[in-house]
C-alpha cells in the first residue's frame, strides 16, 4: 500500500522535472518579441517631417515599394551602432528607407545625421511617442520591413548587426 502512495507523487515529480529540462534545452531567443502587426497593414499616421517642409503622410510614403522603417534617436547609443547598416540598406535600389525620429530634439537629430550621414529618404517626427505605440515599439532602435502592399513582413528589436543585416536582405529579396 505504501508503494502506491509514493508512486503517483514520484511520477508527478519526474514529469515536472522533464518539463523543466525540456524548457531549458529548446532554442528560445529572449530578444524576439512577438508582434501583433506581423502580416498586417502598417499603422497609418501623419506628422511633421524632419527633412521636408511638408507633412509626412505615411500612406503616401509607403506605396509601391518595399520600405525599411527604422525607429531611431540621436540620444540612442545602439542607434549609432547600427547606423552603418542602415546606410548600407539605403544603397539598395529595391527599397526605400524611412526613419522615425523617436522623442528627439529635431535640431540634435539633424546634427547627428550631418555627422554620421543620412540614409533616410524621409524622416517622420514622433515627438510624443504615439507613432511608436501604434507600431508596438518596445524600445529603440527597432526596424520593420513593409512589403510593397503595405504589409509588415518583419520586425527586429534592437540594433542591426551583420547577422540581422543578412536576414533582412534575404527578406527584402524574397518580397
Amino acid at each position: 500500500m505504501k508503494k502506491h502512495i509514493l508512486f503517483f507523487p514520484s511520477i508527478f515529480f519526474i514529469l515536472i522535472l522533464l518539463i523543466f529540462f525540456y524548457l531549458l534545452t529548446i532554442d528560445r531567443d529572449p530578444s524576439k518579441v512577438p508582434s501583433a502587426l506581423l502580416n498586417k497593414n502598417f499603422p497609418k499616421f501623419e506628422t511633421e517631417s524632419l527633412l521636408k517642409e511638408k507633412k509626412f503622410v505615411a500612406s503616401k510614403e509607403f506605396k509601391d515599394r518595399i520600405i525599411l522603417v527604422n525607429f531611431f534617436a540621436s540620444w540612442c547609443n545602439p542607434c549609432r551602432i547600427e547606423h552603418d547598416f542602415i546606410k548600407r540598406f539605403s544603397n539598395n535600389k529595391k527599397i526605400k528607407v524611412i526613419g522615425i525620429n523617436y522623442k528627439d530634439n529635431p535640431k540634435k537629430a539633424n546634427e547627428w545625421l550631418k555627422k554620421l550621414g543620412n540614409p533616410y529618404s524621409n524622416i517622420a517626427l514622433d515627438k510624443n511617442g504615439r507613432i511608436a505605440i501604434d507600431w508596438g515599439v518596445y524600445g529603440i532602435p527597432e526596424t520593420f520591413v513593409v512589403n510593397s502592399d503595405g504589409i509588415i513582413k518583419y520586425r527586429h528589436v534592437g540594433p542591426i548587426n551583420k547577422k540581422i543585416y543578412k536576414k533582412i536582405n534575404k527578406i527584402i529579396n524574397e518580397n
